[in-house]
């Protein structure tokens, strides 16, 4: 039996890795390809931190992944091997009526990707998953690659649904990896004022590198007078909400002009939403797991033009084996966001 080295998540705070079963062709839509760069996401944290309860057994860890394909199913048409591939954390066909409607994300076939933190990994539904690049990466373009398989289409899914374009005042709400990926997601789809809501130097400083106009550092009812304040006691015209929290949720709705849109995808943990408070805010609310296949070829081919480069949100890199080191820098905002190296 072949095997492979990865990332499982004993309990919170307890991140190993082992030697484990290297994954095959399982259906004749898979391919396997060898892992590149991975990454840890803000929503692994979640668990880490223990707010997702107590785990019944060891869990894979990784979503987010770029690698080269080994090997592939007898139906997999699109997809060769050799090819450098990207793809989204969520599985998809591409073919069916939900996918066709531009939400891959929800594929009626699809699922979820879980085991990225690896030497290797199976992908399910290849063909509608995966994207090749036009060729070998650089090692600049290996890992601004890395950040479009989840927190650049995160952040641009957020900052797509809030309306960013031409004459638009963009706030965004967080300022994790998936936050600054919204900054620059709004200022590639040209909104003239973005207000970032942070209060750490070094994201600000990457926020503004990524097209961020303002910087707001007050949060809760304080930071919502800051942006009417600047917004003459309008609002802005769209919001990205990138964390999760019933206060950051709260917080986006009222920064929002009435009429407004506000584009969440900070995954959700105790929000509850009041009825009458939402009715009378008189917002467009749309959200979700972002459906980043649909965004995938458009980033591949700004990441090789060199138009884009949201890798800058990986403040450290490790390796696999080190993967501990990198959930702990995270959870400490030692880092913004931490790329691993399989080999």
């Amino acid at each position: 039996m072949a095997t492979m080295k990865a990332t499982l998540m004993y309990g919170p705070g307890d991140v190993r890795v082992e030697e484990v079963e290297r994954p095959v062709i399982e259906q004749p839509t898979d391919a396997v390809i060898r892992m590149l760069s991975t990454c840890v996401c803000g929503s692994d944290l979640w668990p880490y931190r223990g707010l997702e309860g107590e785990f019944p057994e060891p869990r894979r860890m990784g979503h987010e992944y770029v690698g080269v394909v080994e090997e592939v199913g007898s139906d997999v048409k699109d997809i060769k091997v050799g090819d450098y591939v990207v793809g989204s954390f969520c599985l998809s066909d591409m073919t069916c009526d939900i996918c066709k409607a531009g939400y891959p994300s929800r594929c009626m076939h699809g699922g979820f990707v879980g085991t990225a933190q690896a030497q290797y990994l199976r992908v399910p539904l290849a063909d509608g998953t995966l994207v090749a690049a036009p060729g070998k990466p650089t090692d600049e373009q290996l890992v601004d690659l890395t950040a479009a398989s989840d927190v650049l289409g995160t952040g641009w899914f957020a900052a797509d649904e809030a309306q960013a374009g031409l004459g638009k005042t963009i706030v965004v709400v967080g300022d994790g990896a998936v936050g600054l990926s919204g900054v620059l997601a709004a200022q590639q789809l040209g909104a003239s004022r973005i207000i970032a809501m942070s209060r750490h130097a070094d994201r600000q400083a990457l926020a503004k590198e990524f097209g961020a106009t303002d910087i707001v550092e007050e949060r809760g009812d304080e930071g919502v007078a800051k942006i009417m304040e600047l917004t003459g006691g309008v609002g802005a015209d769209g919001v990205v909400e990138a964390v999760g929290t019933q206060q950051s949720m709260m917080q986006a709705i009222a920064c929002c002009r009435p009429g407004g849109y506000v584009g969440y995808v900070g995954v959700s943990h105790g929000v509850q939403l009041d009825g009458g408070q939402l009715f009378f805010s008189e917002v467009h609310l749309m959200g979700g797991p972002a459906p980043v296949r649909k965004y995938l070829p458009e980033f591949i081919d700004k990441i090789y033009k060199g138009e884009m480069h949201p890798g800058k949100v990986f403040t450290k890199t490790v390796n696999l084996d080190d993967i501990a080191e990198g959930y702990r820098a995270m959870d400490q905002r030692e880092a913004i966001k931490v790329r691993v190296r399989p080999w």
